[in-house]
């Protein structure tokens, strides 16, 4: 009897980066996947103008450094910098600037529209790289990004691309749930929830499947209490606290994520949102994993997960 495999590759955290967006959809090839799933914190955080200056180079303030760019080539390779580190480039004048320093509207829809852009860009990218008849791919929002690129993604569902919120998705022939929300933050992220509206909406969600002991909870919020949800301790002001010259670090994750996967023992919980703590650990029998991030970095990190007859059996944290 042969027992087939389907291989998943679960990423992360991508916040704008493009260099990371081919990383991932490399990856079908790179590790022979069957399902593709990018899921939560897709978008950038940085607006970074290109100011004309009288001369006709451009002005950038860029990587705590300033640059002069006095050609196309120069031009090109600052934005496809730009671009790589996840932030968003736009050409203006010294005048503009001064408009949009006091024009807090203006500045929001200028992002807006560079975020839709790119994640157009992104989805377009996949579907001609990818064969979603053949691959699965599932691409989902988290807390950092704005509600205007649900329907964008939403938009590329029947080209088949898979927005996974709000409903059950079979993965590897596993009932798989997946939820944005996160505990709230020190930067007040577009979606946030407190712990009780979170399990709220988690028991829902759970509400759908047939048996949530054999299914997959994919939660942006790592469980509390966690290897995979350590972060920096941070000060009034958001900086790190530091003792005798090291970072403190404490545990940031949802107590309602944790309950539920206590509770309901999943085969598998697919989490992200805390950069620093990649890697695994267990409540109880079933394993939470987390890829971390670098994609300032322009370094993709995943988590391959093995099915075989619908059960988890292997999973491994790769990078690249």
């Amino acid at each position: 009897m042969i027992i087939m495999v389907h291989r998943v590759f679960f990423s992360v955290d991508v916040h704008g980066s493009t260099i990371v967006w081919r990383k991932w959809l490399a990856a079908v090839e790179f590790y022979k996947v069957d399902t593709l799933m990018l899921c939560g914190d897709l978008t950038g955080k940085l607006l970074v103008p290109l100011i004309k200056q009288k001369d006709g180079s451009y002005l950038v303030l860029f990587f705590k450094s300033k640059f002069v760019l006095k050609d196309k080539n120069e031009i090109d390779n600052m934005i496809q910098r730009i671009e790589n580190s996840g932030n968003y480039s736009f050409f203006a004048t010294p005048e503009e600037i001064e408009i949009l320093k006091r024009n807090k509207e203006k500045v929001d829809e200028l992002m807006k529209n560079a975020i839709i852009d790119r994640m157009k860009k992104w989805l377009d990218m996949a579907i001609e790289k990818i064969d979603t008849k053949k691959i699965q791919l599932i691409v989902m929002p988290g807390n950092d990004d704005i509600h205007d690129i649900d329907n964008i993604i939403k938009s590329y569902e029947d080209r088949g691309i898979i927005y996974p919120l709000d409903k059950i998705v079979e993965v590897g022939g596993i009932e798989t749930i997946s939820f944005e929300y996160v505990n709230p933050t020190p930067w007040q992220t577009p979606r946030e929830l407190m712990e009780d509206e979170l399990k709220k909406r988690i028991e829902k969600l759970v509400s759908k499947l047939h048996d949530p002991r054999n299914a997959i909870f994919n939660f942006h919020a790592p469980p509390y209490g966690t290897k995979i949800d350590l972060a920096p301790k941070l000060d009034k002001n958001l900086k790190p606290v530091t003792e005798g010259g090291a970072v403190v670090f404490e545990h940031v994750g949802s107590k309602a994520v944790r309950d539920a996967i206590k509770n309901y023992q999943p085969q598998i919980g697919l989490h992200g949102h805390i950069h620093e703590s990649g890697g695994f650990d267990k409540i109880n029998n079933t394993p939470v994993v987390n890829p971390g991030s670098e994609y300032g970095e322009g370094m993709l990190r995943g988590i391959i997960v093995e099915i075989e007859d619908k059960k988890v059996t292997k999973y491994w944290r790769v990078e690249g």
